[in-house]
């Protein structure tokens, strides 16, 4: 089976983003997959079945439970894959930050120029402005 079909399935999904934050028994991933899916125990079991025999995950016994773990080399595999992509959405976010830094120069005020008071937000918010001058206090 190709990663991508094996990538292209929701609940095949989730359970490696469980796995991403380490080892998982699999009644712990049983658990949250049927509270989030809605699926049976014996789907859950068919989903772990199919990332172990496509090498997505790993499965180790101790006693009665079994752990699972992510298996790195079809992600790798997947990661290689996507590079020749890469490059189209690193240019596009290189734009975007030359834009973000445009835009922050853009709103400074220019050298000499009297700063303008933020109005509610900002350091200065919520701070009050001294009285004016020659009224009496």
């Amino acid at each position: 089976m190709h990663a991508f079909d094996i990538l292209g399935d929701p609940v095949r999904r989730r359970i490696l983003e469980l796995l991403a934050d380490g080892e998982q028994t699999s009644g712990a991933i049983t658990d949250v997959i049927r509270a989030e899916f809605a699926i049976s125990q014996p789907a859950v079991s068919q989903h772990l079945r199919v990332l172990r025999d496509s090498g997505f995950t790993s499965v180790r016994a101790q006693g009665t439970r079994r752990f699972y773990a992510i298996e790195p080399a079809p992600l790798s595999e997947v990661d290689a894959w996507l590079d020749r992509f890469r490059r189209l959405w690193e240019q596009r976010l290189d734009a975007l930050g030359t834009e973000l830094a445009r835009g922050r120069r853009a709103r400074r005020t220019p050298t000499g120029a009297a700063p303008t008071r933020p109005t509610g937000s900002g350091t200065d918010a919520g701070k009050a402005d001294p009285p004016p001058k020659g009224h009496g206090a």
